[in-house]
């Protein structure tokens, strides 16, 4: 749909909505099934190199089960977003480099999962994780998007920093919303002072434009879409809704954001990314 089309790092999207990584995204029937039934960007189950049994949030069949799916999608013209876990740093650049040459549009580094966390420890310093995305900047073409943990420990504007100096062009981000936020959608106005939000509103606010945010979690219908663009989101990750309903879940949802953003006299959603008032 031409009002919920985007930009997302620089990659040209037909739609702000895309599925989370994790949800019918691991066997290449329901990944060529989530390709067909809705126009935007199919992101890939994280992988590693020789594939998981456990945890069962990582259970996948390596990384060169997707790098075949992603050429063949590729070659049909489907943009995909491979996303990358691993236990070393050399494993996460391989991963990398395996999916970018199978020509995944975004690199999405999964470092907020436990598995990696545990493992590299990405986020223990700015340092560290600077040190990590260098490394697989200097060996891959394809946007790099960041997963970073609900619970940071960092301050979100040192983070964007680091992204910004190592060319990362996304930060994925938690849709942590207060569940009793009350806001007019016309307005784009939420009720009481000026605060930040949710994770996706506070790197928004921390990268002032240099840094794509897509927002993951509570996202189950057009409304709450519009809500996390109103907050700074660029995109919007499916996870739940996906699971109840299947692929077309996505479809929907991008339906309802489409007749939400025409009802509110929005010819596209870049006319409300970042748009939200106080008072």
């Amino acid at each position: 749909m031409e009002r919920t089309s985007i930009r997302l790092g620089g990659v040209e999207l037909n739609s702000t909505v895309m599925n989370a990584s994790g949800p019918h995204s691991a066997e290449k029937g329901e990944i060529l099934e989530l390709g067909a039934r809705h126009s935007g960007a199919v992101v890939f189950k994280s992988c590693n190199i020789a594939g998981l049994e456990a945890p069962d949030n990582l259970k996948n069949r390596g990384v060169e089960h997707f790098a075949t799916i992603a050429r063949e999608l590729s070659g049909r013209g489907k943009a995909t977003i491979g996303s990358v876990v691993g236990n070393s740093d050399d494993e996460i650049v391989r991963v990398a480099t395996t999916l970018d040459r199978a020509g995944v549009k975004i690199l999405e580094l999964n470092l907020a999962d436990d598995y990696v966390q545990n493992a590299v420890a990405p986020f223990s310093s700015i340092e560290r994780l600077s040190a990590i995305i260098r490394r697989v900047r200097g060996e891959v073409g394809a946007v790099i998007a960041v997963k970073v943990p609900p619970k940071l420990q960092i301050e979100p504007r040192a983070v964007v920093e680091s992204f910004k100096s190592n060319r990362v062009g996304i930060a994925v981000c938690a849709n942590d919303l207060p569940k009793d936020l009350q806001i007019d959608l016309k307005s784009g106005t939420v009720t009481g002072a000026a605060r930040t939000l949710s994770q996706v509103h506070s790197f928004y606010q921390a990268g002032e434009g240099a840094v794509d945010v897509v927002a993951v979690g509570g996202i189950n219908g057009g409304r709450d879409a519009y809500i996390a663009h109103l907050t700074g989101a660029k995109a919007v990750q499916v996870g739940s809704a996906l699971i109840k309903e299947g692929a077309g879940a996505l479809g929907r949802i991008d339906n309802e954001l489409d007749a939400l953003l025409a009802e509110n006299g929005k010819s596209s959603v870049n006319q409300i990314i970042g748009q939200i008032r106080f008072g």
